[in-house]
């Protein structure tokens, strides 16, 4: 089981600092199912490469495991010594834990910086699921290369091999491409080496701290990381997919109507994504983008060939950019992507040319004497093909247990809409600047309250 991270670029060796080990040595640990070696196959000014070998004793790795049948031939006649499994993710966080937590007593400039890094595993099971690596690394911004051989060129008809040499290269920090190596190893193979507790549950969102929430596939790296485990898995996912509402209102609330609210965000994102590919837009404008996460899942489409990001707030496009990885981005998404400050009450020509303009959960944070003004700054002036909007439904608000009668979903709310008010609001503007509208609910779905988001689809006339 091999694992080896390539830097190049200029005083390469410095990769030695980076990862506490030197490169004029091999080093040996011992670790509770075999052993772990760790050596430099190359060494130069611009280029060093650094292996990560795993010596797994199949006796060692069955003894005392749980379910281990006595006298049962699996445990010890498998793939477990030589496919790059959670062996791999213990051995990356015993051998380079201080390299994983981002600290380097001597270049701690280094750790800071974003590097040109190269990451290869020799063994990785994909079950055959082709697309699964680029899933996983590519919205990370890493560029993806997999091979696959037969299982025996004299037996052909055995087919191709469920294993696969990965090869990912991208520019980040060393302690980002061994967290991210961490939390997706054990997602291709879908098994644990050892008994799971709770505490996993506190251990991916360390790991996957600052990027795991804003990945396009977190539900399906979450489910299969926790493949045995689905209740550790839902309890992860809402940690990961909590929406900003106020405190009270969320602690207050049932478990079955906590966990609708807390994945509501994904499922409003979702449906917006869904809309904007729908209108066939490859021209995109995110207005009020505030952290980025309708952003980031537009960015991995193909159909979209441009977005701009825009919000009144400096730090909100600040936070944007870090989410995003805005400076280690590949070219290809970052040749796609404008950060931009702007305010949505003014006409802008920034503004004009676009295919559509999504406003998610913005219209309510507006006052409601300068909403004529965002109307003719969004449809008057900009006049995109297509305008999709997002707000509360205040009816919805009554489910929500520790609401008083007439309080706002969240503090900087000035206002929020019925369903008939924003339908009337919606042929008020179809009327006045010559569109049509749709409007649809997002979430959980009640009889007497309908959805607590309502979402209205505006393609212009003509």
């Amino acid at each position: 089981m091999l694992l080896t991270i390539t830097y190049e670029g200029e005083h390469t060796q410095e990769l030695g600092f980076l990862l506490y080990k030197h490169p004029e040595k091999v080093q040996q640990f011992e670790l509770n199912f075999g052993k772990a070696y760790v050596f430099y196959p190359e060494v130069s000014e611009n280029r060093t490469t650094a292996a990560l070998l795993l010596d797994i004793n199949p006796i060692d790795l069955a003894r005392g495991k749980v379910g281990s049948k006595e006298g049962g031939l699996f445990d010890y006649v498998n793939d477990r010594p030589y496919a790059a499994t959670s062996l791999m993710s213990t051995a990356i966080s015993r051998v380079f834990g201080t390299a994983m937590s981002g600290r380097c007593t001597q270049k701690q400039e280094l750790a800071n910086k974003a590097l040109p890094l190269t990451a290869k595993l020799f063994a990785l099971k994909d079950h055959h699921e082709t697309e699964l690596a680029e899933q996983l690394f590519v919205p990370l911004g890493y560029t993806v290369e997999t091979e696959r051989s037969v299982l025996d060129e004299r037996f052909p008809e055995w087919g191709k091999s469920p294993y696969i040499a990965l090869t990912i290269h991208g520019t980040v920090k060393l302690s980002e491409l061994l967290n991210h190596l961490y939390v997706l190893i054990p997602v291709f193979d879908k098994q644990k080496h050892y008994y799971i507790a709770e505490d996993e549950i506190q251990k991916l969102l360390h790991h996957g701290e600052g990027w795991l929430a804003e990945h396009p596939y977190k539900e399906k790296i979450t489910r299969r990381y926790f493949t045995a485990k689905k209740s550790y898995a839902r309890k992860a996912l809402e940690m990961l997919l909590a929406e900003e509402v106020n405190p009270e209102i969320l602690d207050g609330l049932p478990e079955k109507e906590k966990e609708i609210t807390v994945s509501l965000n994904t499922q409003r994102m979702e449906a917006v994504k869904n809309a904007v590919l729908a209108s066939g837009a490859s021209r995109v404008l995110d207005l009020g983008c505030g952290e980025g996460k309708l952003t980031s899942l537009l960015l991995n489409e193909p159909q979209i060939k441009q977005i701009t990001a825009c919000d009144v707030s400096i730090s909100a496009l600040e936070k944007a950019a870090r989410k995003l990885h805005l400076d280690t981005m590949q070219p290809y998404r970052k040749n796609k992507l404008t950060l931009m400050q702007a305010s949505l009450t003014y006409k802008d020509k920034r503004f004009e040319g676009y295919d559509c303009a999504c406003i998610v959960e913005v219209i309510e944070h507006i006052e409601p004497m300068r909403i004529p003004a965002f109307e003719r700054a969004v449809f008057e002036f900009a006049a995109p093909q297509t305008v999709i909007l997002t707000t509360p439904n205040k009816e919805y608000n009554q489910h929500y247990v520790n609401m008083q009668e007439n309080q706002l979903r969240h503090e900087d709310h000035r206002f929020e809409w019925t369903r008939a008010e924003f339908q009337a609001w919606a042929e008020h503007i179809c009327r006045k600047f010559s569109y049509h509208c749709e409007i649809t609910g997002i979430g959980a779905q009640d009889e007497q309250t309908g959805a607590p988001t309502q979402m209205g689809v505006f393609v212009k006339n003509g």
